[in-house]
Parts: structure tokens; sequence; C-alpha cells
């Protein structure tokens, strides 16, 4: 399974490359899928690259939901869910 998580960039860097942040975590990264991102805009993270756009409130709505999510989810030794 793949999972894309919304990311705030809080910085933008030569080379197509931008510094994000979710939850007071920061890193850096590839911008090359992705046109037109200034700072305080939101965008899908995976792998190291944005893949897509979206407006703060869908942000606010999937980190909501996998907060919940990751507080509902049983984990086992060796990170599989129950």
């Amino acid at each position: 399974m793949c999972l894309a998580m919304p990311v705030e960039v809080i910085e933008l860097l030569p080379g197509q490359c931008a510094r994000v942040s979710v939850d007071g975590v920061t890193r850096e990264i590839s911008l090359a899928l992705v046109d037109d991102v200034a700072v305080g805009d939101f965008v899908l993270l995976h792998v190291g690259f944005a893949i897509g756009k979206l407006d703060r409130e869908e942000a606010d709505a999937t980190l909501r939901d996998l907060a919940a999510l990751a507080e509902s989810a049983e984990i086992r030794p060796g990170g599989t869910a129950a």
C-alpha cells in the first residue's frame, strides 16, 4: 500500500526542491512533478516527491483522518496492524 501525506511548503530551495513541514517535522523534498508551488501551499508528499497540490481544508481533513487512524490502530511488534 502507498500513502501520500499532506505537508506545508515552508521554504523554496534551488533545483526544484522545497523544505516542508508537518507536525513540526521538516524535510527537503522534490517539486519536480508539481508546477507553481509557493511558500504556504500544501502538497501531497510521496517517497520524497510532491505529487500534487491541495488546499488547506483538504490537508487539515486528511491529517485529522490519519491521526484518528493511527490512534485507533493496534500495532503488533514488527509494525503490523492487529
